[in-house]
């Protein structure tokens, strides 16, 4: 079992080859980061062209859902997107914001953020910016943001109670986050389980729906609901990496699922500095 550092080296390693890559080469190959890792990181990624801020730079085809859909961002908010990769997220929700507001990408890849801040001074925007930093520890100040939003990200965190704590921590009273993340129900195989490139991947970072909810719950936001929840099916020929031909029919028929969900939660208006929630 890998250690939690360890497990963020490997996220590390490889988003920062991905983000060297354009969305098309990520698209065609097998994982995005070559032809042998057999995961392939688009198939879970929702069509954002049609969205206003939608540029295509900044698209790498690695999120899982469409957050901003579902973030009820009001145009003067504050936006912070959680692993905000090239900039995807980011540019939709300054759509929304506009220019008296202000948006706010943190991701734990250098590469990935020089990538974005490029994408930022081509589009000329003055109210967004890209910070590198750490979920579990973010480098953003308490009782500061508006919406949190975050694409496919948090199931990548190794302590995941303390990335909704680190949430709880900078939204403002009464804000909100919408984030789109993996989930299991039923139990993983080993093979897909123990594997690094699964866990980049996303697959092998979820955890179950049910211990994803009790966690944002026992954090303490209120009003938590799921907004939208799709499965994701994993083909043949990537499962052929991890499972013998028995080992995927068994996964086939049994009571398990892999799914994609949006979730809700907001931090209680009575959440203030010295109240104890924060």
């Amino acid at each position: 079992m890998k250690t939690s550092e360890e497990l963020k080296n490997t996220v590390k390693e490889k988003y920062s080859e991905i983000a060297l890559q354009s969305k098309e080469d990520n698209a065609v190959s097998c994982c995005g980061v070559g032809s042998d890792c057999g995961v392939d990181y688009t198939i879970f990624s929702e069509d954002y062209t049609k969205l206003d801020g939608y540029n295509a730079d900044a698209d790498l085809s690695l999120g899982c859902g469409l957050p901003t859909e579902f973030a009820q961002i009001n145009e003067g908010d504050t936006v912070l997107d959680l692993g905000s990769g090239a900039g995807n997220d980011c540019f939709v929700s300054r759509a929304i914001t506009g220019e008296n507001g202000k948006v706010i990408g943190l991701d734990f890849t250098e590469t990935m953020i020089n990538k974005a801040r490029e994408n930022a001074d081509k589009l000329g925007f003055n109210n967004v910016e890209f910070r590198q930093g750490d979920i579990e520890n973010m480098p953003i100040g308490g009782n500061s943001i508006d919406v949190v939003v975050s694409n496919c990200v948090l199931n990548l965190v190794p302590d995941k109670q303390k990335a909704f704590s680190e949430t709880m921590r900078v939204l403002k009273a009464g804000g909100h986050f919408s984030v789109s993340d993996v989930v299991l129900k039923g139990e993983l195989p080993e093979g897909l389980k123990n594997d690094a490139e699964m866990y980049a991947g996303c697959v092998s970072g979820a955890i179950q729906q049910t211990d994803y909810m009790n966690i944002i719950m026992n954090t303490g936001f209120e009003a938590v609901s799921i907004q939208k929840e799709k499965p994701v099916i994993l083909p043949d020929e990537i499962l052929k990496n991890y499972l013998s031909d028995d080992e995927i029919q068994q996964y086939k028929d049994g009571d398990f699922g892999i799914y994609s969900i949006t979730v809700y939660g907001r931090k209680p208006n009575n959440c203030a500095p010295g109240s104890g929630c924060c």
